[in-house]
């Protein structure tokens, strides 16, 4: 009888280690639900007042681990000299997480002085449990932005003025733009003579008078217009121009090559008007003279 109440004993001893062990391991699962934790931080010095600081926590979690987006730190004034500018969340996939951070420092020193960012808890959520994850604080230095004693002379003032800036050499620039306005000023009087806006420096036109008598001919005096037209002609070449020396008129001039057609039909036209007596004049003839005119001007003005 005794040898059966020691082996229940030891029977029961047994099962609550084996119920123990068990426990043990199903509550040790959830406890640690991030794989690697890395907090990535600036340089921890040299810093004043208004710069800021950019930070970056990097976890990554277990399978069937979520972070909880409400457990970051909210943007705005963490103490009286720190304030959370920013705080990005960004999931990289495979379970990493992604913390962007950026502070901002009003601390004004009078010495180097040692501060400290606050840390944060991070929750995450595993198999219907919390379990929180720290991010530790962050210590840096910052320094005075101004001297800590003022230098006056003798009247008392602070006759330290910043340096002035160092002038661009604007050389370079002055004789660029002064050749600019030069060969500007050069084509605006081309321009200008070529259109005819100085009467007293216009270049030799003599289509353009031909033109402008042509359009004052009444329709009757188409002797008068032929004649304007040989004249401005004559004038072009510098000499006269008859029908068999055209091809003369268009070898010195060969930008009137264009108006081929037309200018014999002129000299072939005036030939019959003046020498054969055919002064039969029709409505278009004139018409048709102005027209050749006109081209003609198009060509000497360089239109064409």
């Amino acid at each position: 009888m005794t040898r059966r109440r020691y082996l229940v004993k030891v029977s029961r001893l047994a099962a609550l280690a084996i119920a123990a062990t068990l426990a043990a391991a199903c509550a040790g699962g959830p406890s640690r639900p991030v794989e690697a934790f890395n907090l990535e931080t600036p340089r921890p010095f040299g810093y004043q007042i208004g710069d800021t600081i950019p930070m970056r926590v990097v976890v990554q979690t277990r399978p069937g681990v979520q972070l909880q987006p409400a457990s970051l730190p909210k943007p705005g004034p963490l103490s009286r000299w720190l304030n959370l500018r920013r705080i990005e969340l960004a999931e990289a996939g495979d379970g990493e997480y992604r913390i962007e951070l950026e502070y901002q420092v009003f601390y004004a020193p009078l010495e180097v002085k040692a501060l400290t960012i606050p840390g944060f808890a991070l929750r995450f959520s595993q198999y219907g449990q919390t379990v929180e994850e720290s991010v530790p604080p962050w210590q840096f230095t910052v320094a005075p932005l101004r001297e800590l004693i003022a230098r006056q002379d003798e009247a008392g003032e602070y006759l330290r003025p910043d340096q002035a800036p160092a002038l661009l050499a604007t050389a370079s620039v002055r004789t660029n733009l002064a050749l600019s306005l030069l060969a500007a000023a050069m084509l605006g009087l081309k321009l200008a003579r070529q259109y005819g806006y100085l009467p007293w420096f216009a270049r030799r036109s003599p289509f353009k008078t031909a033109e402008r008598r042509l359009r004052q001919l009444p329709p009757g005096e188409l002797a008068a217009g032929l004649a304007a037209l040989h004249s401005a002609l004559n004038a072009t070449h510098g000499t006269p121009v008859f029908g068999h020396r055209l091809q003369g008129f268009l070898s010195a001039h060969p930008e009137f090559g264009q108006v081929r057609a037309e200018l014999a039909w002129f000299f072939d036209y005036s030939n019959r008007y003046f020498f054969a007596g055919q002064r039969d004049e029709a409505d278009t003839d004139l018409a048709r003279l102005q027209k050749l005119c006109g081209l003609c001007r198009a060509i000497e003005r360089g239109s064409r």
